[in-house]
């Protein structure tokens, strides 16, 4: 029987938020390719009027869960918000990473928790402000096995197939980012999971991986080491709660108080559980500054 494989290219649709899928039944199948067109992002002034005419403000966040499961994280914190500014404030729900790039890119969030790439994007885009973030910063490695002598260095990885999640996974998107031409990049056997990446590598499912570096420690704890680092990505800060234009720098203040509270604490509790449960503390935008650069291929936020 034909062994049927899945090749995730790493050219990202839509805010890197999908991938090009190429599947091959066998050998000699040729790959179906799809031209997209690109999306037009709306004029921050035309992002400003509309914003302007609304009553309520509106969060979002990364479709990672089910919205009633979301619902259930984010529904206190967005309380919590709405309390703050004396302003009605929704949770709208974003089921895929579509809706989601296209709601950010034509303004409709005011408040936004997610990753460091997309706040770096709208800081240097909407100019929205950072308010908090997880403490612990993001510090990824790319890896491979020690004893592979065709993979030495990062540009070995071109052509060649890494188990990593897709994109628009932090990780990866760091490990894509070194390299520039769309054409010589890794191929992306899709996992979900760190430890699952790992196992594909040390199944030889795929020539690298790429893990957070606190990862690494637990999977190769023995004297000789199996696996070996070929890049080392510059640390990140961690996720953070970001506003808009909307929101002024006394209402900002407001909402940076009332978040740090002990009852802000509470509101938040659900959220940060998620991650680990550390405490928020204040995000700087110089922080976040050129991070969306790490979207630059994807079709909505491309720089």
């Amino acid at each position: 029987m034909a062994t049927r494989t899945k090749y995730v290219v790493a050219v990202t649709l839509a805010a890197g938020l999908g991938t090009v899928a190429f599947s091959t039944a066998g050998t000699g199948a040729e790959p179906v390719r799809v031209a997209l067109a690109n999306p037009v992002t709306p004029a921050p002034a035309a992002i400003a009027v509309r914003n302007d005419e609304r009553a309520t403000l509106v969060f979002g966040a990364p479709p990672r869960e089910s919205c009633a499961r979301e619902s259930e994280v984010y529904q206190p914190l967005v309380d919590h918000l709405a309390k703050i500014t004396g302003k009605p404030v929704v949770f709208q729900c974003a089921d895929n990473w579509l809706t989601y790039s296209k709601n950010m890119v034509s303004g409709v969030y005011d408040i936004v928790f997610d990753g460091p790439a997309f706040t770096g994007w709208r800081v240097d885009r909407l100019q929205h402000v950072p308010i908090v973030r997880l403490p612990e910063d993001f510090v990824f490695v790319v890896i491979a096995k020690a004893d592979n002598g065709k993979v030495k260095e990062m540009k070995d990885l071109a052509g060649r197939l890494v188990c990593a999640h897709a994109p628009p996974n932090l990780g990866t998107l760091t490990l894509l980012s070194q390299f520039d031409n769309p054409t010589r990049q890794p191929g992306i056997v899709e996992t979900k999971g760190w430890d699952n990446a790992m196992k594909g590598l040390a199944e030889n499912k795929c020539a690298g991986t790429v893990v957070p570096l606190k990862n690494l420690s637990k999977y190769d704890t023995g004297e000789k080491k199996t696996f070996k680092v070929l890049y080392r990505h510059t640390a990140m800060p961690n996720q953070a709660i970001s506003v808009g234009s909307r929101i002024p720098a006394d209402m900002q203040a407001k909402i940076l108080q009332g978040l740090m509270s002990a009852e802000g604490k509470n509101a938040t509790s659900r959220l940060r559980a998620v991650y680990a449960g550390a405490d928020f503390v204040q995000a700087k935008a110089q922080e976040y500054a050129g991070l969306g650069k790490l979207l630059k291929n994807d079709l909505y936020f491309r720089h």
